[in-house]
């Protein structure tokens, strides 16, 4: 026996099997002490409440919910709303840093000008304001019978915002987004191969067309299989009495969280973008130039690909970030998951299997949303450090 604890290679196996079952150890103790001492309190604990009817109503929602319907059902409501809310906020963040990011970097004075006016206004105003301002800004629209009409076609009014749409159900929307934006990183996945780069340009651009086609069709396949009986395909709100009927409503909540969301994260997504087009070399676009290429060229083909390559690091922790900052529509009402699972807690009482739920949904949804940046990140990573000057 002394021979064997003389061993390194056993020392550190006990060591680490010792450590471990601490922790294992230390958890156990804490889950029974826990127990005992909710039931001593009479204070029941376990995931059978999860069956149980909610008997509330819910003010947004992807799927169809009634008030009889279980906990679980209204759980995954709120996970889907604040998957769809993410979503569209990190698109539209994504698009507004990448102009304002670009504008920061251009060479005319007074886009520059108005691009660091813009970062330095809005990303130094807290989130939490910026959404009880578009909230209060989205419910100040005059009344239903004085919307605002654009087209005849599109209104505007306290009660939201209605525009023409497809008779499809939310969660069948939600999954033909999904379905362009997975189309899109399997573009830029399949992109940065190695087999893929050794394609002659034109097979390239056919098989980007094909990824991008594939997910097209099945969007609308989606969105077929999700259309609402005896309906027809296209839905124009129009006024009925004291309210709109057909059509798309944006809920004031929603839009201002996406707004906000959208705004705030694109002041530091811009600064990210512009980090991104620093990085690249004045060496690369001087051989750029002495081909002959011209300028879309050079941003397209150059730029543009080395700037990417320096920014998805640190967009992954900004995405994950703005994705943790749906949460903020527990101060205007949107029915989110964290708002979700707060009334939970209120009408139930099982605070802490609700709260191990809410933390293992975000991180689901955050572990998979960084793993996917990542394989996208080491998949058009270049070998070396290829952006020195």
């Amino acid at each position: 026996m002394i021979a064997l604890w003389n061993s390194q290679g056993f020392r550190r196996i006990f060591l680490q099997v010792a450590y471990v079952g601490g922790i294992l150890a230390l958890i156990t103790t804490c889950v029974l002490v826990a127990r005992h001492n909710l039931q001593a309190q009479g204070i029941s604990s376990g995931f059978d409440f999860l069956y149980k009817s909610t008997g509330w109503n819910i003010g947004f929602s992807l799927i169809d919910f009634k008030a009889a319907d279980p906990y679980w059902k209204v759980l995954v409501i709120g996970l889907l709303n604040t998957l769809f809310l993410g979503t569209i906020g990190l698109v539209l963040a994504t698009i507004v840093g990448m102009i304002i990011g670009l504008a920061r970097t251009s060479e005319n004075d007074l886009a520059r000008l108005l691009g660091t006016i813009y970062v330095e206004t809005f990303r130094n105003i807290p989130l939490i304001v910026q959404v009880l301002f578009w909230y209060a800004v989205a419910t100040r629209f005059p009344p239903v019978k004085q919307a605002y009409s654009f087209a005849d076609s599109i209104f505007i009014s306290s009660r939201g915002l209605y525009v023409p749409g497809l008779n499809v159900t939310g969660l069948a929307a939600f999954l033909a987004i999904c379905a362009i934006l997975l189309a899109l990183g399997l573009i830029v996945w399949f992109s940065a191969a190695n087999r893929f780069k050794r394609m002659e340009p034109k097979l390239k651009r056919k098989t980007r067309w094909l990824i991008f086609a594939s997910g097209t069709v099945v969007a609308i396949g989606i969105l077929y299989l999700g259309r609402i009986p005896e309906t027809p395909l296209v839905s124009t709100p129009a006024l009925k009495g004291l309210n709109f009927r057909g059509g798309i409503r944006l809920t004031p909540e929603f839009a201002a969280l996406v707004i906000a969301i959208a705004i705030y994260g694109g002041g530091y997504i811009a600064e990210i973008v512009r980090g991104g087009f620093k990085a690249v070399g004045s060496g690369q676009i001087e051989a750029s130039q002495s081909l002959g290429l011209n300028r879309f060229q050079i941003f397209t083909r150059v730029k543009f690909p080395l700037a990417l390559r320096a920014m998805l690091p640190i967009l992954t922790n900004q995405y994950v970030w703005l994705m943790k900052a749906t949460t903020m529509g527990i101060a205007i009402g949107f029915t989110d998951f964290f708002m979700v699972v707060s009334i939970s807690i209120n009408q139930s009482g099982q605070t802490l299997e609700l709260i191990g739920i809410l933390m293992g949904g975000f991180l689901l949804i955050n572990f998979t949303l960084a793993a996917v940046l990542n394989r996208i990140n080491k998949a058009i990573a270049l070998k070396g450090d290829q952006l020195r000057m």
